[in-house]
């Protein structure tokens, strides 16, 4: 096996052999892979032959019918997927500022900070960056670090899940996010001045799905206060579905409280007084550990972080 060095990768190594790792991860098929990028099979086949002979090493298997990467080869992939997606956004903001315009940001949030603090900041960044087009990405904060890790966002508004990530992102905290259990107005349980941790097994209810952080910390609230966690469950992590699910039925759910709210205000949902609690979690600014943001991203999270010193005052 040849030794590799990072002279030899940068002078060698070019965006088309990146692209050729890219498109074959997806598509697992060496004629698949020729047509996707308009070239010959043998072409497409010589220039893998040329970078396993570069990096020493068979970046894909050769199987009957696929092509799976090796387990080397995962991480050549991925390197190929997060220089591409680099790439891609570089492009898109030049465009961008060529034309005229004040390029582009990408930001995604979990659902407390898309309904509470994104709003406002993103509407005074506006006045400031008045052709700065922004992409809003609402999800969990595990998929969200994950699309950090891709260079698919400039920052996240989420929360650390575990410990470990700390080595990995940068974290400045915002708010706090609370949480309430709440059913809809006709619910026998309102009828309740408190409503005992029995009673909350007797009902259906609709839950963040198996895997997230939320859930994870709901199932740890059930073990405390020595309660199973429900069986009769819906499980989504959509909001509308939440809230639609909430008024047909006699469901319960607990939600973030900012969430929640405009629907509490109305009288369409109510909440239940219940020894069960999920202590509330800082959701603040992700980045990537080591990475300065720049510009737009730079400004709208020092306009966070300042609407945060003043919510906090």
């Amino acid at each position: 096996m040849s030794d590799i060095s990072f002279s030899t990768v940068c002078n060698w190594l070019k965006f088309k052999h990146l692209v050729l790792i890219e498109t074959l991860a997806r598509t697992r098929n060496m004629h698949a892979a020729a047509q996707h990028m308009n070239l010959s099979q043998p072409a497409v086949s010589k220039m893998l032959r040329e970078i396993e002979r570069l990096l020493g090493f068979d970046v894909f298997e050769r199987l009957p019918r696929n092509m799976p990467p090796t387990a080397l080869g995962e991480h050549v992939v991925r390197y190929a997927q997060i220089a591409l997606n680099d790439a891609s956004k570089f492009v898109d903001q030049i465009s961008s500022l060529r034309e005229g315009g004040h390029g582009f940001l990408k930001v995604g949030a979990i659902f407390a900070a898309t309904a509470v603090v994104l709003p406002e900041a993103i509407v005074q960044l506006k006045a400031r960056w008045p052709l700065l087009s922004i992409e809003v990405v609402e999800q969990t904060s595990d998929h969200l670090m994950e699309m950090l890790d891709d260079k698919k966002l400039d920052l996240a508004v989420a929360r650390y899940t575990n410990e470990n990530q700390q080595q990995v992102y940068d974290f400045q905290a915002l708010a706090p996010e609370p949480f309430c259990m709440v059913v809809n107005s006709r619910h026998p349980l309102t009828e309740l001045a408190q409503t005992s941790l029995q009673a909350l097994g007797n009902w259906p209810w609709i839950l963040y799905p198996l895997g997230t952080p939320i859930r994870a910390r709901m199932e740890q609230a059930f073990a405390k206060a020595g309660i199973p966690t429900p069986k009769n469950t819906i499980d989504t992590i959509s909001m509308q579905t939440f809230l639609q699910v909430l008024q047909a039925g006699p469901m319960i759910a607990m939600l973030p409280a900012s969430m929640a709210q405009p629907h509490l205000d109305s009288g369409l949902l109510k909440v239940l007084n219940t020894p069960l609690k999920l202590a509330p979690q800082d959701y603040g600014i992700l980045t990537r550990r080591g990475e300065p943001l720049l510009g737009a991203a730079s400004e709208f999270a020092e306009i966070l972080l300042a609407n945060a010193r003043l919510a906090h005052q």
